[in-house]
């Protein structure tokens, strides 16, 4: 199958594609711009509306913006981070909630039964976990509508993170993720893609 070019095939403009993927980029240094409140909050709300299982939306972001709560984080990650997140505008920790299920009645109110579906705290944390990260690539893609540049990280210590931020064992820590207007040099050049051939198959 050949990837198709043809104008019209995609409900988005050819702007809008461009700003949520052909050009978006993970950034690497950012400006001193800052990240308003009100920007997060009309990030979240719109993104809030991807799909979850059992709509539990589990994400739960924890925002780093003062230098003693960015003090606390840097320890935690990986040298090469470290420098990029002190003068990141904004810092989010990205977990998900293990116990989301408790917020189920309201959440998924046509089957009221499903908190007690996820009492084993293993299954609970594997569905917790999932869709977390689904929702860590729709807010991706939010930062990216508005106007912003996302820089998430798998270079640090999970488990340390959790324990500095999220001490209660509610949480458990998937990603942090820098947030700002890209600065100079932000990026290397664009590494490869796979074709669609490469990735699709039909029987």
């Amino acid at each position: 199958m050949t990837a198709l070019a043809t104008p019209g095939l995609l409900a988005l403009d050819r702007a809008a594609q461009d700003l949520l993927f052909r050009t978006a980029r993970t950034a690497n240094t950012f400006t001193d711009e800052p990240v308003t409140d009100a920007q997060v909050a009309a990030i979240h709300d719109l993104i809030r509306y991807g799909p979850t299982a059992y709509n539990g939306q589990p994400l739960r972001v924890l925002l780093l913006r003062s230098p003693a709560a960015r003090a606390r984080l840097l320890p935690h990650l990986s040298s090469g981070n470290r420098a990029k997140t002190a003068a990141a505008p904004l810092v989010a920790v990205l977990a998900a909630d293990v116990d989301f299920h408790e917020r189920l009645p309201e959440l998924y109110p046509h089957r009221p039964q499903a908190r007690d579906w996820l009492t084993d705290r293993a299954t609970r944390v594997e569905q917790a976990r999932f869709s977390a990260t689904l929702q860590i690539g729709y807010l991706l893609v939010g930062v990216r509508a508005a106007g912003l540049a996302a820089g998430p990280m798998a270079g640090f210590d999970a488990e340390g993170v959790t324990r500095e931020f999220f001490p209660d064992g509610r949480h458990e820590t998937l990603l942090v993720m820098n947030v700002g207007h890209p600065g100079p040099d932000s990026w290397s050049a664009r590494l490869p893609r796979l074709s669609t051939e490469d990735v699709l198959r039909t029987l």
